[in-house]
């Protein structure tokens, strides 16, 4: 299938008549909630880089080449399905582009949580650690291609689940990641090539997500690892794609051993499948 591609809708404003809008191209064709939207942006701004902005959030584009950029767009289970407007700005013009997204059903999970971990939450320096991470805009890009498994296990919780908790629904909540289940200690390894950018211990405070790696893939695409039991690598190692990075454990808030892998672009965890399959180009 072709990609999208639109010209937009051109403004031209009293200081830049001679503006031309951008050649835009959007993949996924027909993208579902919990995708990752690839804007592939042309034109003749000369290294200064446009911006895209969706229901008033403006995201980051990078340079692939000479006057070509890119921004990654994510969605969500709370993504409101339908009419998705990309408006991308710049020195060449505005364009303004319509993209569906599709809806998509996810499954429903039942939780029994023992009285010792009903209650349990996590801390503020785990939690502002991980807002750092995931505020992260590196230029350089990391990863090349379609991201690896990071674990040799079985899945045994997939992307965007809903959750009852001791049979209360959780309200906006979606299982944020693919979870991975063998024995304690197995090996975790890095999905795509990056920086240790975090090392979260439960004896620091990280006592919800337990032990935990985060990996700056670059251009706002990072990766979570949490519940670990052991680490393989320190804060600011470079790793690539394969490499083993930690053991998998039962730490923070786990009803047993098992590997949680939480793909966030700009901010928003999204279905880390396409990544897998497809990759994000």
């Amino acid at each position: 299938m072709l990609p999208i591609v639109a010209t937009g809708i051109i403004f031209l404003s009293a200081t830049a008549s001679s503006a031309q809008a951008y050649s835009v191209q959007v993949t996924p064709t027909r993208p579902v909630l919990g995708d990752t939207l690839s804007v592939k942006i042309q034109g003749s701004s000369n290294g200064v880089t446009p911006t895209v902005t969706v229901d008033g959030t403006t995201y980051q584009a990078f340079t692939l080449s000479p006057n070509t950029y890119r921004a990654l767009i994510p969605t969500s289970p709370n993504t409101k399905p339908g009419r998705m407007t990309l408006a991308v700005s710049g020195p060449d013009g505005n364009n303004s582009i319509a993209v569906n997204i599709g809806d998509r059903t996810f499954n429903t999970q039942y939780i029994t949580l023992s009285s010792d971990r009903a209650g349990l939450e996590g801390t503020d320096y785990e939690f502002d650690r991980l807002d750092e991470l995931r505020a992260l805009r590196t230029p350089q890009r990391y990863w090349n291609g379609p991201m690896a498994k990071p674990s040799t296990g079985y899945i045994s919780s997939v992307y965007g689940n809903r959750r009852y908790y001791n049979g209360v629904f959780a309200e906006d909540y979606y299982h944020r990641g693919v979870d991975y289940a063998a024995g304690n200690g197995s090996p975790i390894y890095a999905p795509a090539a990056g920086r240790i950018a975090l090392i979260g211990k439960v004896s620091d405070g990280f006592v919800l997500n337990g032990n935990t790696i985060g990996i700056d893939h670059g251009q706002g695409v990072t990766s979570v690892m949490i519940h670990l039991s052991g680490f393989a690598v320190n804060e600011g190692d470079m790793v690539e794609k394969g490499q083993l990075i930690g053991y998998m454990g039962a730490t923070g808030f786990a009803t047993g051993p098992n590997l949680h892998w939480g793909l966030f672009v700009n901010d928003i965890s999204v279905d880390p499948v396409p990544w897998r399959y497809e990759g994000v180009e």
